[in-house]
Formats: structure tokens, sequence, C-alpha cells
């Protein structure tokens, strides 16, 4: 019973060792140039070592990708579509800055754009199986997931490229009020 503890322990470490040098390199080079000689040697592992827990790079991006999914998720339990975009959009904001960098260059850096469409489409996908105010017909489901989630993305994209000038409060405002109210409410 001890030794499986220990080994529960080891396999808890080697895989935050792992998604640490996994997380550092997504900050610093596009998600091409990341390969498993370099992640293995930044989490002074050896390749078989990474090969027990993950079958490739990308079984350890889908990885995290679910778990910023669901944490994005988890964030905006009980809220209800539309009518707390606001609250939504305000969330997204918070969780992106608290992810900092990371959140940055895998929401707004090209190479990593499939990824951000792929933890989108998961965001989307999930809230709206558990919304009772989500549109009948699919079609506009998806008319309006897009909208919302591509309208968010696109200024939360221009925000960080411009630096970051405008304060926080103030770009979450802006962005609830063009993506719930259209460009009428400039």
């Amino acid at each position: 019973m001890t030794n499986s503890g220990k080994e529960d322990l080891r396999i808890r470490r080697t895989k935050e060792s792992i998604r640490k040098a996994f997380n550092e390199m997504i900050c610093e080079m596009d998600y091409e140039q990341i390969s498993i000689k370099e992640l293995t040697q930044r989490a002074n592992i050896n390749r078989k070592t990474f090969y027990l827990h993950y079958d490739s790079l990308d079984d350890l991006l889908r990885e995290l990708q679910n778990e910023l999914a669901q944490a994005f998720i988890k964030r905006t339990e009980g809220l209800e579509r539309p009518r707390d975009l606001d609250k939504i959009t305000r969330e997204f904001f918070l969780y992106n800055e608290e992810l900092g960098r990371l959140g940055e260059r895998l929401t707004c850096s090209g190479s990593y754009h499939y990824i951000s469409r792929r933890i989108t489409n998961d965001i989307m996908e999930q809230a709206w199986k558990n919304d009772k105010n989500s549109p009948d017909n699919p079609y506009i489901q998806n008319i309006y997931m897009t909208y919302v989630a591509q309208s968010t993305l696109a200024i939360y994209k221009q925000w960080v490229a411009d630096g970051k000038r405008i304060p926080l409060e103030e770009i979450i405002q802006v962005t609830t009020n063009l993506v719930c109210h259209g460009a009428n409410c400039l």
C-alpha cells in the first residue's frame, strides 16, 4: 500500500514536470518547434518516461486544452446564455489574465490559433448542452456561438496586440457592449 502511494506521487511529480516544461515552451516558441527531445530534457526525464504518460505531444496538448476548457466551464457554471453574457465575457478576460503569458500565447499566437478554436468549441458545446435558453435550431445555435466566441476572441487578440493599453475593466465593458449590443452601442 505504501509503495503504490509513492508511485502515485512519482507519477504526479513526473506529469507536473512535463506540464511545467511544456507550458514554458508554449510561452517561448510555436507549437511546431516543440520537440519531445527538448521537452524531456527540460522536464529532466527520458523519452521512455514521456511515452509512459503520453502517446505524443498532441495528446499532451489535448490534455491541456481539456483542462483549460473545463476550468472555464466551471468558472461560468450556473451562468445562463445569453442573459449572463456580460458575466461570461468578464470571466473569459479574467481567466486569460490569470493564465498570463500561457493564456495569451494559446489565444493569440498564430500557430496556436487552432488550439484556441478547439478550446472555444469545447466550451461552447458543453455550455449549450446544459442551457435551457439555447435555440432549438442547431444551425442558429452554431451562428450564435460563432458570433459570440469569435467576436470576443478577436477583441481579446486586438487588446493584447495593442499592448493592453486599455485597462482590463474597460476592455471587458467595451467587449460586453459590442458583443451584446453590436456596433450601435458606441
